[in-house]
């Protein structure tokens, strides 16, 4: 399901290449904090495209009322950091799905080294921002069966 930009699924997760463009440092050449926030949530949205969920679907009322995912938790371990035109790897792996609630452990490594290390906790909401359930459809998609 992966058109080659999108990533590959990888074990029970994800992973995708990005390059650090000079857009995305300090005036160091070191990444700038937020920016972090651009890889993880690239990699978030490509393991869904890979795993077959169409995000602009869901929100047009793929499911009856429209829906969509939000960040609601977010713990981020900044670990070292990133330079201009290093190639970095977005890795995400689900930890639990229950409910309204999806949890994914995200890195960013370079080189097998672990730079960035967080725990991403996603809401499932109704276009009025209401919190729904994940659809059981997408929800085995994760394969989180027995996982806590």
């Amino acid at each position: 399901m992966s058109d080659g930009l999108s990533g590959t699924l990888a074990g029970n997760g994800h992973r995708l290449r990005q390059r650090i463009y000079y857009e995305d440092t300090d005036f160091s050449g070191v990444v700038y904090h937020a920016r972090y926030l651009h890889f993880l949530e690239r990699g978030r949205t490509d393991y869904l495209r890979c795993l077959g969920v169409q995000q602009g679907g869901l929100a047009l009322g793929g499911h009856d009322e429209g829906l969509a995912f939000v960040v609601r938790h977010m713990d981020i371990d900044f670990k070292a950091p990133a330079r201009m035109d290093d190639v970095v790897e977005i890795g995400t792996v689900p930890h639990r799905v229950s409910g309204a609630k999806l949890v994914l452990d995200q890195t960013i490594e370079r080189d097998a080294a672990l730079l960035i290390q967080a725990r991403v906790t996603i809401a499932v909401v109704n276009a009025l921002g209401r919190p729904r359930r994940l659809p059981a459809d997408i929800g085995m998609r994760f394969g989180l069966e027995g996982l806590s």
